[in-house]
């Protein structure tokens, strides 16, 4: 009996040795292949892509952002340059308000400036266009329509006239109405007392990719001049940098910069859109039809193309051909003139 199970014991075994070498003989080969990368490579379908973007810069960003946009109605009067936060905003509108001066509303999404200023009243196309990315709206004062807008809660906002003092301060090294400022701090300190939601983030914008940025038909752009008066410290103007890919700004021959940081206001798409003017009142305030659409230049890396703007839910964009125009991932300035006629573009 002893013999027997020995017997079928060695047996077994002999079988299980024969099945382990059989099976080590079948190892598959590695294949030579291109698609096969070595090791320590990585293939071209396996490289690590950026997963988020800004959505008003179309920029690469480290995390998702939810980060609701805040609108700033920021000063742009001789005696309030240079500005606090203009070069850490995503979208800057400039815009005439009464004469020949213009005002910034400077719309932040990305970045969130310590200081903010100097900050300026209200005016009810101002408020559209804020209303256009479904920001937080803060300003300090208000013309009678704006004021009847902001108190009917048009938008979520936050005035200084409410404020002076306890979340905007005043500079001592600049006269009122020049030296009104808000810190993002406050910002969201006073959205939390007057229970504001500061999510979500507006939708993303058109941005082009490098493979998809064409230029078309565009033409030679290094120097626009934008005639807002006869005074030149209110003109707008933009110098092409070929170094940076980027355009410069300048008010009466003077660089646009950050009064804190001294870093300049760098654009890489300069929309220009022809809108219709009127004034309204004895003060000399406009009405601006935001609404009807009409021609535009739109103007990114030393070129400009004759386009078209339109209203599309709120926002001033581009369009050629009747497709939207695709924008260039950066920052964009887009200034709202009565008439093309008081742009000139040159080489």
């Amino acid at each position: 009996m002893v013999k027997k199970i020995f017997t079928m014991a060695v047996v077994a075994l002999s079988v299980l040795f024969i099945l382990s070498a059989c099976s080590h003989s079948k190892q598959p080969e590695k294949k030579d292949s291109a698609d096969a990368p070595e090791r320590g490579e990585v293939s071209g379908n396996d490289k690590e892509q950026p997963k988020y973007y800004y959505p008003l810069t179309g920029l690469e960003a480290k995390e998702e952002s939810n980060d609701r946009a805040v609108s700033v109605m920021i000063n742009n009067h001789p005696k309030a340059r240079p500005q606090s936060g203009l070069t850490d905003a995503d979208i800057v509108y400039e815009v005439l308000a009464e004469g020949d001066i213009t005002r910034f509303l400077a719309i932040f999404q990305s970045k969130k400036p310590q200081r903010i200023g100097p900050v300026r009243s209200a005016r009810d196309y101002f408020i559209k266009l804020a209303k256009g990315y479904d920001s937080l709206y803060i300003a300090h004062g208000y013309s009678p329509e704006a004021r009847k807008m902001l108190k009917n809660e048009y938008i979520d906002n936050i005035n200084g006239m409410q404020y002076d003092g306890t979340l905007f301060k005043r500079s001592s090294d600049r006269q009122a109405p020049h030296n009104s400022y808000i810190s993002f701090e406050n910002i969201l300190k006073g959205a939390k007392q007057k229970k504001y939601k500061m999510e979500p983030a507006p939708e993303t914008l058109n941005f082009a990719q490098d493979e998809d940025n064409n230029q078309g038909s565009a033409q030679k752009a290094d120097h626009i001049l934008i005639h807002y008066s006869n005074n030149a410290s209110f003109n707008a103007e933009y110098k092409y940098n070929e170094k940076l890919q980027k355009f410069e700004r300048y008010s009466g021959n003077e660089q646009t910069i950050d009064l804190e940081s001294k870093k300049p206001v760098l654009i890489d798409n300069l929309f220009i859109v022809e809108m219709k003017h009127k004034i309204i009142d004895s003060y000399g305030r406009r009405g601006i039809d935001l609404i009807s659409g009409g021609k535009a230049y739109l103007i990114q890396k030393g070129t400009f193309k004759e386009v078209e703007w339109r209203n599309a839910n709120g926002k001033i964009v581009p369009y050629e051909n009747g497709i939207p125009s695709k924008l260039v991932p950066g920052k964009t300035w887009i200034n709202i003139v009565p008439s093309l006629k008081d742009v000139t573009i040159s080489k």
